[in-house]
């Protein structure tokens, strides 16, 4: 039976989960996620986790935080004046995901927190500085 090398086409169903066991993602009841292997289209945990798995094969792995989204960093958290922060006429709320543009290219932030005079935004993905737990079970390979 094959097993999964880099360059693999696959399908395989997840369950993402944190240290206290909270679920922050599953394919389970939809689609399996499909992607080519060792391509850069998911964190590199994910992809060498899959290495030599055959199809039908569960595996639980436990990924770092460098091997998954990095450390968190705190100089991605800038606080703004609210005359600095312009969304029109949307008000800011807690929370709120945005994006900013710069010569580089868009960036995703995340307002997480407001006061009467500024605006925090984070600019670190939210899964930052996380050990993350997944259940995988990989469907199939297409070389």
């Amino acid at each position: 039976m094959s097993t999964v090398k880099n360059g693999d086409a696959v399908k395989v169903h997840y369950t993402g989960k944190f240290d206290d066991g909270q679920v922050f993602d599953s394919s389970e009841g939809g689609e399996p996620l499909g992607f080519t292997v060792g391509s850069g289209q998911v964190i590199s945990g994910f992809d060498a986790a899959l290495i030599g798995m055959q199809i039908g094969e569960t595996k639980n792995v436990v990924i770092p935080a460098e091997q998954a989204y990095g450390p968190r960093l705190e100089e991605y958290v800038q606080t703004i004046s609210r005359e600095q922060f312009n969304l029109g006429d949307i008000e800011p709320e807690l929370g709120m995901a945005i994006e900013m543009q710069t010569p580089q290219g868009s960036i995703p932030l995340v307002i997480t927190e407001l006061t009467e005079t500024t605006v925090t935004l984070d600019a670190n993905h939210p899964l930052a500085g996380e050990e993350l737990h997944f259940d995988l079970t990989l469907v199939e390979i297409a070389a």
